[in-house]
């Protein structure tokens, strides 16, 4: 009986969390703001990577930005920025959210999300974020979080990043 108002709390806060950013600012201008990143290759794909570990809790357009810093800096250095960026956000959003219910009491941990889900999501806007703070609020073991955390977010990295290495002038091939 108690599991019910548990999972429902965690659900609606999960959702709360990247939707009310997005209803009250809207989505943010990530693809501005790293074009402006008029320096080095490292430098912009630092941005990048900071930009995109930001997107968990702020509406930044990760598909987008990831395909930016695909294509300046490159297949591989993009991969390691986009996929470096993606997990310590969603990472420090799971803590943030495991430390949070811990202190609201003990959650039953039959509310974590299903590992795969976590994999799943990664994808989709506003699931993949539902998904990693749900699985930290439900104390999701730490283990299975991080191999689906860095599984999902490794295919992620590699999408955006070939999809943004292909995006050189006068190609025929694209996005």
């Amino acid at each position: 009986m108690r599991r019910a108002p548990h999972f429902v709390l965690i659900t609606l806060i999960a959702l709360a969390v990247p939707i009310v950013p997005f209803v009250l600012i809207g989505e943010l201008p990530g693809d501005r703001w790293l074009s402006a990143q008029s320096g080095s290759d490292a430098v912009f794909a630092m941005a990048g990577a900071a930009l995109l570990s930001a997107d968990v809790l702020l509406p930044i357009p990760s598909s987008i930005v990831g395909t930016l810093v695909g294509a300046r800096v490159g297949f591989w250095p993009g991969f390691a920025a986009i996929l470096a960026g993606l997990t310590v956000g969603q990472v420090i959003a799971f803590i943030i959210a495991r430390s949070v219910a811990r202190r609201g009491g003990e959650i039953a941990p039959a509310a974590a999300p299903a590992t795969m889900m976590v994999f799943l999501s990664r994808p989709v806007p506003v699931l993949a974020e539902a998904a990693v703070i749900a699985a930290g609020a439900a104390q999701m073991p730490v283990h299975p979080f991080l191999k689906a955390c860095l599984a999902g977010n490794a295919l992620y990295a590699l999408v955006l990043a070939a999809n943004g290495s292909m995006l050189v002038p006068h190609a025929l091939v694209g996005p």
